[in-house]
């Protein structure tokens, strides 16, 4: 029997980043779930099974970071992994002490993209 495809939540507020990471992440064979809300994210998260949550930095109305510790009050365990064109130390570290588990600065090759993916999902 074939195993299920890891599911992905990608919370980005750009239309067109977001259609490339989902493009990029179902070729590599993920099964992904886009949105663009921090609202609907959290809603999905408490709703529905998800591998891995990869996250912007900057959304209307809130940041990654806050959406992060969101996710932290009720889902220890599910890896986070912010997408951002933060690319300060400091925002990699507030991202990390809020729960994250990875962090790549826009824009990254589809392949580290992948590879960091595939890491998280596998630890």
């Amino acid at each position: 029997m074939k195993s299920p495809k890891p599911r992905i939540l990608c919370t980005e507020d750009d239309a067109d980043t977001r259609e490339l990471l989902m493009l990029t992440l179902r070729f590599a064979g993920y099964d992904v779930k886009c949105t663009d809300s921090a609202e609907e994210a959290i809603d999905l998260l408490t709703k529905e099974r998800f591998g891995l949550c990869l996250l912007d930095s900057w959304l209307p109305g809130t940041s990654g970071v806050e959406i992060c510790e969101k996710i932290r009050q009720f889902d220890a365990k599910i890896p986070i992994l912010f997408y951002s064109g933060a690319g300060l130390p400091t925002d990699r570290e507030r991202a990390f002490q809020a729960g994250a588990q990875g962090y790549l600065v826009k824009p990254v090759f589809a392949e580290e993209l992948i590879r960091e993916v595939s890491q998280l999902l596998n630890s």
